[in-house]
């Protein structure tokens, strides 16, 4: 099975790992975002944070665009 085909069925599926909801993810993403940046462990302060970032595309891009902003920033 290719990435491509892996990463699709993956999305159908959804996450094995207990997920936040997209409200939580945009409510939360700034703190998470940070403390990835600072390397401490986001996903302690945020369980499910990663899973669902993995699985929304929309969420996902949002958190690119800001660790691309801070990384700039730095």
């Amino acid at each position: 099975m290719n990435e491509e085909t892996r990463t699709r069925l993956g999305r159908v599926l959804g996450p094995a790992a207990p997920e936040v909801s997209c409200e939580v993810c945009f409510e939360e993403l700034d703190h998470f975002v940070e403390l990835e940046v600072a390397g401490r462990d986001a996903e302690a302060a945020v369980p499910g944070m990663t899973a669902h970032l993995e699985g929304c595309p929309a969420c996902a891009e949002d958190h690119a665009a800001l660790r691309a902003l801070l990384a700039a920033e730095a």
